[in-house]
């Protein structure tokens, strides 16, 4: 069978698949993130083989294109009239529970006898979530309360705070290893991360904000859109920043400077869902049983470790903000679920500490898998229970 068929086969099963999602989950209480994951895993690798390790090469574009919106999206949350009702209590929730799990996770390791950089990494690598699934979840709930929106701006932020953390972390490993000057280099490498990132998407958001509903006045310009954002995540890629931040301050700054700052918002979501099936789909199918038989009694003290940061770091955060009980109760299982940052922070962990990689390797992606899976479920379950209780804005 010529390559090209056997792709559009596969492309059209994948999308079939994405249908019977949507239907079965409007019949369940299964959110369809973990819906597409579980029937990803099916046709997978380490089930089916309909999809073989051959056709992963394209999760890669697929996920970075799909990630490159979901930014792009996120940042349309962040503007100067929601910041100034939610703000408060974004930073201190989206702090308080990152700083929390890290500080769970670190101290259980220690307690178990664990490697004090082991300790380390993996406390700043259980700092990161997943915008995606977390999305998804809010737009399938199809809320617009204003916890919803708190939740999606936290998300948002959550992984800028896990970048410094982490490397903050990879600095100090290099440090107890003697290497002071790998230490500096980790340090400034995670500058460069966060503050290319943010540099990028204000260079580009500034001239989307001029343009933007120019080229076609009173229609959304897909092509506009598509453009702009997939130029801002190659460069990223290309300039080595994190493509997420950098899309997320592009959206931020088109929706507070952008003449019609909704169009592109709009154009993008237009086009999203296609995508996102194949992201979950596919990172379903990159899912391998055997991570789970291997994750042994770190693995589950990490699983279980993150598991009660988030939930002290969230209800800390949320007493801290003074937000309704209902709020501060659900916000740590909200943010439970983790996914790619995970991934790929454990990739340069391992890179830099290849002595680590028979430790770090399986309770990361084990844990992944498990959080893909159940995180989220615990989101969904979340945003039902405050669109049911919310009775007053608290800001």
């Amino acid at each position: 069978m010529a390559p090209s068929a056997k792709t559009l086969i596969i492309l059209g099963i994948l999308f079939i698949i994405g249908l019977l999602t949507e239907l079965i989950g409007r019949r369940i209480r299964l959110p369809r993130v973990t819906l597409l994951l579980v029937f990803g895993f099916a046709v997978g690798p380490s089930c089916l083989g309909i999809i073989s390790p051959s056709e992963g090469g394209w999760f890669s574009l697929v996920a970075d294109m799909a990630l490159v919106m979901v930014g792009f999206l996120l940042g349309e949350k962040f503007t100067v009239a929601t910041l100034r009702r939610t703000g408060k209590l974004v930073i201190i929730v989206s702090i308080t529970e990152v700083i929390i799990t890290a500080i769970v996770v670190f101290l259980g390791f220690l307690l178990i006898g664990a490697p004090l950089e082991v300790a380390l990494l993996l406390a700043a690598i259980s700092t990161a979530t997943a915008p995606a699934a977390t999305t998804d979840v809010v737009h399938e709930c199809k809320t617009g309360g204003m916890y919803s929106c708190v939740l999606m701006e936290i998300v948002a932020v959550d992984d800028a705070w896990g970048l410094i953390v982490f490397s903050v972390a990879l600095a100090i490993v290099h440090s107890l290893s003697g290497e002071a000057g790998g230490s500096m280099i980790h340090l400034s490498r995670g500058a460069w991360d966060i503050g290319g990132a943010v540099l990028l998407g204000i260079v580009l958001g500034i001239p989307m904000s001029f343009i933007t509903g120019r080229i076609q006045p009173g229609e959304p310009s897909l092509i506009e859109a598509l453009g702009i954002v997939f130029l801002c995540g190659g460069i990223a890629l290309w300039l080595n920043v994190s493509f997420l931040l950098a899309a997320m301050v592009l959206g931020t700054v088109v929706a507070n400077f952008g003449r019609h700052c909704s169009r592109p918002f709009h154009a993008i979501e237009g086009i999203e869902r296609p995508f996102m099936i194949l992201f979950f789909l596919l990172a379903g199918a990159k899912l391998h049983i055997g991570a789970l038989i291997t994750v042994g009694l770190m693995g589950a003290c990490y699983i279980l470790l993150r598991i009660v940061g988030r939930i002290i770091g969230g209800w800390l955060g949320g007493r801290l903000s003074s937000a309704e009980p209902i709020f501060t109760r659900w916000i740590g299982f909200a943010l439970m679920p983790q996914a790619g940052v995970a991934l790929g922070m454990m990739l340069v962990a391992v890179e830099k500490r290849p002595e680590l990689t028979d430790i770090l390797i399986p309770i990361v992606v084990a844990s992944t898998v498990i959080f893909e899976i159940i995180g989220p479920v615990l989101t969904r379950q979340a945003v039902l229970r405050w669109e049911k209780n919310q009775q007053s804005c608290p800001f």
